[in-house]
């Protein structure tokens, strides 16, 4: 018996594994997103925080359910929504957790995409991020 099969190594995580061609879909495997998909994600990452006023652990699910959808643009909101400047107050440890947890599958996904490693697609995010919390925060500034 033959059996053809996608070899995927995360080097990170110093795991191999092995998926049937035929059962690719059905374990939720997908071809990197379209040049305009990415640009729509990093695009989100500019607009305005959104945070709900919903307790935390309703947030934290859906949060997750994002992340695990994997769509760039829900996940490029969940990154957006969770950061936080060096001047506005600390995250608690499951908000870090989810925000890096986003914000890595985000990097891994433009590293792939723009032929480059994990951090400097990490940095280019958070670059991102920083330039748009400066504008964002500026309008509240007191008048």
């Amino acid at each position: 018996m033959q059996l053809e099969l996608y070899v995927l190594r995360f080097e990170k995580e110093r795991m191999t594994l092995r998926v049937p061609t035929n059962k690719a879909e059905s374990v939720g495997m997908r071809k990197l997103s379209s040049d305009k998909t990415l640009r729509e994600a990093l695009e989100t990452l500019t607009g305005k925080p959104r945070v709900k006023r919903t307790m935390w652990s309703r947030r934290a699910q859906e949060y997750e359910a994002k992340i695990n959808s994997g769509d760039l643009v829900s996940i490029a909101e969940v990154v957006r929504d969770l950061f936080r400047a060096d001047d506005q107050p600390e995250q608690s440890y499951s908000e870090r957790q989810i925000f890096e947890g986003a914000t890595s599958r985000l990097a891994r996904e433009l590293a792939a995409m723009e032929q480059v490693d994990e951090p400097t697609a990490q940095e280019k995010i958070l670059e991102i991020l920083r330039k748009a919390a400066a504008i964002h925060n500026k309008d509240k500034a007191p008048a």
